[in-house]
C-alpha cells in the first residue's frame, strides 16, 4: 500500500470516528451554569443552583444529596429554581432561549453528517447520489417533524424531555379548577392516551408516571377494553409493552395536555392538537415567556419572530441541500471544501450561539421585574457576579466532544489536501 493510500484510508477512517461522535454530542452536556449565593449552603448546592445546557435542551444539574443531615426525595429542580431567582430582575425563563435552535439542532447534526460521508468520495456521481438520499430523506424526516401531524413522534425523545422539564412547575398545575390535583392528572393522561386504554396505579398522577417511566421505572398499568366509539378520541394510539409506558409517548401525552390546557385557558379560539413542530415551538415558547409576565401586548410580538424564525430554517435548510447537490459535482472546487470546513466550525457555532443568546436575555429584560439593573451580559466563560449571586459558566465534556470532533476533521482535511497536492504534482 502506497503513502497516498494510506493517507486517503485514513482521512476517511477519521472522518467515519468524527461522524459517530455526532449522536453522543447531540445527548451530551456541553456547557454548564450555576448561582451561588449565601442562601444556597456548598453542602446542598456543592456547585449552586446548576443547570446543563444540551444541543436538545436544558436540563437539571442539581443532583440529589444523601447526606445524614440532609434529606431529599428528590434533587432539586434547579431549572425551575434558576427561572424564579432571574424572574425578579425580569429576566425571561430558559426555555426563552433558542427554541428554534433546538428544534433543528438534530436535523444540522443529520445535515453535517451527509455532508462529510459526501466529502469523504471523490467520485462526483457516487457523491451526489450520496447527497441525493442523504438530503433527501433528511428533507422528509424534518418535513414530517416541522409540518406533519403528529410530528413529534419523529422527533428525539430527550428533546421532548427537556421542553416538558423548562415548564417547571406550572407543568403540575393541570387544572385550575381541581379539587384533587392527582385524580385529573390521572384523567387527563388517559384521555391523552386514548379513553378507556390505560389505567394508571391508583394515587399516581400524570407526572409522577412520566418521571418514573423516564427514570426508567417499570409502572405496573391496567389495560382495559377500549369502547368502540369515544368522545375526543386520540387518533394515534400509543403501543407500550405491557405494564411499561412509551416515553416519548407519556412525554407527547403530557405536552399535549399542556397545550389543550393552555388553549382553554388562555385562546379565545382554541387550536387543535396537530402534534408537530411548528405548533409546539411557537406554543411552548409562548407558554415559557408568560410563565412570570404576562403582558400579551410585549410577548405577542416576540412570538411572531420566533415563528418566523421557525419558517426561515426549516426553509433556509432545504435550500442549502438544494444547493449542496447541485454543486456536488464538482469534487475539487469550493464546495469540496465547504462539506468539511462547515462541520469543522460547530464548536464556534456554539459558543456564538450561547454568548448571543446570554446577550438577549441581559438586555431584553421585562419591566415587570421586582427589581431593575442595567442591560448586561451574563459571564459566558469563567466566574462573575450578578448583584448578591457569583455566577459560574463553563464547558462540560459535551464541548470537548465537538472539539475532538473539529480536531478529527482539521487531521483529515490536511491528509486529503496532501493527497490532492500530490496528484498536481504528478500531473
Amino acid at each position: 500500500m502506497n503513502a497516498k493510500s494510506s493517507k486517503m484510508i485514513l482521512s476517511s477512517v477519521l472522518i467515519v470516528i468524527a461522524v459517530g461522535l455526532l449522536f453522543p454530542i447531540y445527548n451530551s452536556p456541553i456547557w454548564w451554569v450555576s448561582l451561588e449565593a449565601p442562601n444556597y449552603p456548598e453542602e446542598s448546592f456543592p456547585d449552586g443552583v446548576k443547570i446543563l445546557f444540551h444541543l436538545n435542551g436544558v436540563f437539571n444539574g442539581c443532583e440529589k444529596m444523601d447526606k445524614v443531615e440532609i434529606i431529599e426525595d428528590e434533587a432539586l429542580d434547579c431549572v425551575h429554581e434558576m427561572d424564579t431567582i432571574n424572574h425578579y430582575v425580569g429576566m425571561y425563563p430558559i426555555a426563552s432561549g433558542g427554541p428554534v435552535e433546538l428544534f433543528f439542532s438534530i436535523f444540522l447534526l443529520a445535515l453535517v453528517g451527509v455532508m462529510l460521508l459526501a466529502y469523504m468520495c471523490v467520485k462526483p456521481l457516487v457523491r451526489t447520489g450520496i447527497m441525493v438520499v442523504g438530503f433527501g430523506a433528511l428533507a422528509i424526516w424534518m418535513g414530517m417533524a416541522w409540518l406533519g401531524t403528529d410530528g413529534l413522534d419523529y422527533h428525539s425523545g430527550e428533546y421532548l424531555n427537556a421542553r416538558i422539564t423548562v415548564l417547571g412547575s406550572e407543568a403540575e398545575d393541570l387544572s385550575d379548577d381541581s379539587d384533587s390535583a392527582a385524580d385529573d392528572q390521572v384523567a387527563s393522561l388517559k384521555a391523552a392516551l386514548g379513553e378507556g386504554g390505560v389505567q394508571l396505579p391508583e394515587g399516581m398522577g400524570a407526572l409522577e408516571a412520566l418521571e418514573a417511566s423516564q427514570a426508567g421505572e417499570e409502572i405496573d398499568v391496567v389495560e382495559v377494553e377500549k369502547p368502540a366509539e369515544t368522545p375526543g378520541e386520540i387518533e394515534a394510539e400509543v403501543e407500550a409493552p405491557a405494564g411499561e409506558l412509551n416515553k416519548k409517548q407519556m412525554a407527547i401525552a403530557f405536552l399535549k395536555d399542556e397545550f389543550e390546557n393552555y388553549q382553554e385557558r388562555h385562546v379565545v379560539q382554541p387550536e387543535e392538537w396537530k402534534g408537530n413542530g411548528q405548533q409546539m415551538v411557537a406554543w411552548h415558547y409562548q407558554k415559557s415567556l408568560g410563565k412570570y409576565f404576562r403582558d400579551q401586548e410585549v410577548l405577542r410580538p416576540m412570538v411572531d419572530k420566533i415563528k418566523t424564525a421557525g419558517s426561515v430554517v426549516f426553509w433556509g435548510v432545504l435550500v442549502i441541500m438544494v444547493f449542496l447537490i447541485v454543486m456536488a459535482r464538482k469534487p475539487k472546487g469550493p464546495v469540496n471544501w465547504m462539506l468539511i470546513l462547515i462541520p469543522m466550525g460547530l464548536p464556534l457555532y456554539f459558543v456564538v450561539e450561547y454568548v448571543t443568546w446570554l446577550w438577549w436575555y441581559g438586555h431584553n429584560m421585562n419591566s415587570m421585574g421586582a427589581f431593575t439593573l442595567k442591560p448586561f451580559t451574563p459571564t459566558a466563560f469563567g466566574q462573575g457576579k450578578v448583584a448578591q449571586f457569583t455566577t459560574n459558566s463553563y464547558p462540560e465534556y459535551g464541548f470537548w466532544l465537538i472539539v475532538l470532533f473539529t480536531v478529527l476533521l482539521g487531521v483529515a482535511a490536511y491528509l486529503r489536501k496532501q493527497e490532492q497536492e500530490s496528484d498536481e504534482e504528478e500531473k
